[in-house]
Parts: C-alpha cells; sequence; structure tokens
C-alpha cells in the first residue's frame, strides 16, 4: 500500500514550522498511543505512521529530502528517515523527550499518558551512525540498482547478548535511577519550577549496572566486525544525495538501538554522456559532407543503440531530441530524454588533393555563410532545446 503524504498524516501544511509541527505530532501521538487503544492495530499502524512523519519532518535535511523527492527520496526497502520499519522500542527511543514528564519507572510516555499499560521499559544508548559512499554509473540510476557492500562497524556482542556482563546474575538494578532508565531533574524557569525526565546518567538509560563484565567485550556490549550489507538504491537518484537504512550503523550500548546506516551517492563520469537533471547529452560529431547532404547515424543510449536521420544542411549546434531516453525521476514523475549536441569535425591534415577540393568548395556561392546565419541558428537552437 502506498504511504501517505507525511503532511496529511500530521495533518499541517507544507509551510508548517519545527514548533507546528512538534503539535501536531503530539496530538496525533495522544489519540493513536496504544495505551489509550488497548489491542487496537489499526491504532498501532497510525501512532508508528505519525511517528515515521515526525522524524522526517522534525529533521531539517531529511525534511529538505522529503520536500524535493518525496518518499522516493527517502528510500525503499529501509531507507530513509523511517522506511516502514518502525517499532515500538524505535518511537519511544527516539520520541519520548517530547512529550516531557517521567516518574513512575517507566517510560516519558506513560506518565504524559497517564500509565495504563504496565509499560515498563529500559533503554539503553543508541549506537553512532555510519557514513559511507556509493559510486554509481548512470546505467545503475536509469534503473536502479542492488550493490552489496561490507561495512566494518561495531556489532553487539554474542557473548552477552549486548548486556557487556558476564551473564544475567551479574546484572543489577542501577542505584541512580533504581532500574526505570530515567531521572527526574527540577529545572527553575522565569515559569517556574519545571519537571523534566533525562535518560539515566549512570546506566545510559539500561537501568542496570554491571557488577562482572563480559570477558569478549570488556562491558561494551560490542566489539568490531564487518557486515555485508545489501542496498537497494533506487532509480533516478542524484549525485549528492543521501539515503539512509535504520538500524545497520553501529551497534547500541547497553542493549540500545543500533545507529542508521547513511549511504553518500556519488555518481561516476561517464565515457559518453553528461547529465543535466533528467537529462542525458551526448555530443555526435559530424563530417562536413554528412551535414551538408544528410545522413542516417548509430547513437548509443543508455539502453542501447538506436539510429536517427541527419537532415541536409544540419548546422553546428543543432539539437535533436529522443523523448524519454534520459534518466527517470526519483519520484518517478516520468523520464527525462536524451540530447544529441551536433558538431561538424573540421579534419587538422589535408592532403594536396583534398585541399584543392576545398578551394574550389571554398570559391562557390554555397559555400559562403550567411551573416545573419549566428543569431538565426542561435535562437532556432534556443526553440529546439525548450520544444
Amino acid at each position: 500500500m502506498a504511504k501517505r503524504d507525511y503532511y496529511e498524516v500530521l495533518g499541517v501544511a507544507k509551510s508548517a514550522d519545527e514548533k507546528e509541527i512538534k503539535k501536531a505530532y503530539r496530538k496525533v501521538a495522544m489519540k493513536f498511543h496504544p495505551d489509550r487503544n488497548p489491542d487496537d492495530k489499526a491504532a498501532e499502524d497510525k501512532f508508528k505512521e505519525a511517528a515515521e512523519a515526525y522524524e522526517v519532518l522534525s529533521d531539517a535535511d531529511k525534511k529538505a529530502r522529503y520536500d524535493r523527492y518525496g518518499h522516493a527520496g527517502m528510500g525503499q526497502g529501509g531507507f530513509g528517515g523511517g522506511g516502514g520499519h518502525m517499532n515500538m522500542e524505535d518511537i519511544f527511543s527516539q520520541f519520548g523527550d517530547i512529550f516531557g514528564g517521567g516518574g513512575g519507572g517507566g517510560s516519558p510516555f506513560e506518565s504524559f499518558f497517564g500509565g495504563g499499560g504496565g509499560r515498563t521499559r529500559s533503554r539503553g544508548q543508541k549506537g553512532a551512525n555510519l557514513r559511507i559512499k556509493v559510486a554509481l554509473t548512470l546505467e545503475d540510476i536509469e534503473n536502479g540498482v542492488t550493490k552489496k557492500i561490507k561495512v566494518k562497524k561495531q556489532v553487539g556482542c554474542n557473548n552477552c547478548g549486548g548486556s557487556g556482563a558476564k551473564d544475567s546474575n551479574s546484572l543489577t538494578n542501577c542505584n541512580t535511577c533504581g532500574g526505570s532508565g530515567y531521572v527526574r531533574q527540577i529545572k527553575s524557569t522565569f515559569l517556574g519550577q519545571m519537571q523534566t525526565t533525562a535518560v539515566c546518567p549512570g546506566c545510559s538509560g539500561s537501568g542496570q549496572s554491571i557488577t562482572a563484565k563480559c570477558g569478549e567485550c570488556k562491558g561494551v556490549g560490542s566489539k568490531l566486525d564487518s557486515e555485508m550489507i545489501e542496498l537497494e538504491i533506487p532509480a533516478g537518484v542524484e549525485d549528492g544525495m543521501q539515503l539512509s537504512m535504520r538500524g545497520k550503523g553501529n551497534a547500541g550500548k547497553n542493549g540500545g538501538p543500533n545507529g542508521d546506516l547513511l549511504i553518500n551517492i556519488e555518481v561516476k563520469n561517464h565515457d559518453a554522456f553528461s547529465r543535466d537533471g533528467m537529462n542525458i547529452v551526448y555530443d555526435l560529431f559530424l563530417n562536413f559532407a554528412d551535414a551538408a547532404l544528410g545522413t542516417s547515424v548509430e547513437v548509443p543510449t543508455l539502453s542501447g543503440k538506436v539510429k536517427i536521420k541527419v537532415p541536409p544542411g544540419t548546422q553546428a549546434g543543432k539539437i535533436f531530441r529522443l523523448r524519454g531516453k534520459g534518466l527517470p525521476s526519483v519520484q518517478s514523475y516520468g523520464k527525462g530524454d536524451q540530447l544529441i549536441n551536433v558538431n561538424i569535425w573540421t579534419p587538422k591534415q589535408l592532403n594536396s588533393e583534398e585541399k584543392e577540393m576545398m578551394e574550389k568548395l571554398r570559391s562557390m556561392p554555397n559555400f559562403k555563410p550567411d551573416p545573419g546565419i549566428s543569431e538565426k541558428g542561435f535562437f532556432e537552437r534556443m526553440k529546439d532545446y525548450f520544444n
């Protein structure tokens, strides 16, 4: 099923600022929160949908990418700021702080919504994001591509399951937070004293203290290793675009969620084509005789060779257009064209016979340039380019 527009999900206009987006998210999250809608799968899906929308629209970079490319810019199959793979752990981990409150030994959501769900959730520290660069050809970009890349990163320790402890008996409730993973703080503001909830500094939100460390990871809960990751890169991406894969970054600390893998797109130079947005440009070199008499020539495209007709009297700078032979939009809004720019090839060296022939041609009336051809040709080329 197609994703709904993120602005529609939160009920805000595209021009909404950070404050309006945050307020709208609170409203939707309150309405569909699982504690208020127990055993309601539809409400839970809307709660996740709102969290995904907020994650993108509350981040300036992701919002700008979404405004430009839509859901395709967020990626597919797990790419982007959500990608359809958000779970409750992600949501409570990343968005609990906007609701404030605290206490009761649970997540900030519990105190905000008045409890009722019996949810007690500890969380460790989220792992760091990873950045990699992926080089693509124009052929890759035309149809999209799947690439397998080996990434070095911190992965969860198999010996301790990421807890950092020697065994289950080596874990006790944190003395600072009493096992909740959160501490309440009282801050004085010009409005008076305000109570907020923060991740416990003593246990980084895990709610537990380690009495004996894991011998393999030395209590860290992760170790450096390699993972083969399959990247599904959508068609139409551009140089400099950034995609992301949720949870494919470094392992979290003390059982916290993994970071994300950020993929920066780099487009390789092509031997035959250059790129102009969704269009690709090809320089066709004709000899003088073919341009004057007309001919048929084969030109390459991203999907194979095609034959085009060159009419008699074709001038240098003439642009032929092959409709739909360019690159697709990353938002699936059609394809660009291939623009064929005509150049007249001039030989650098002539033998005596060729020189004699050229001298004869130069003296003939039809081979003398029209004084107005430059301006006329310029406007004709502009008309051909934009039509």
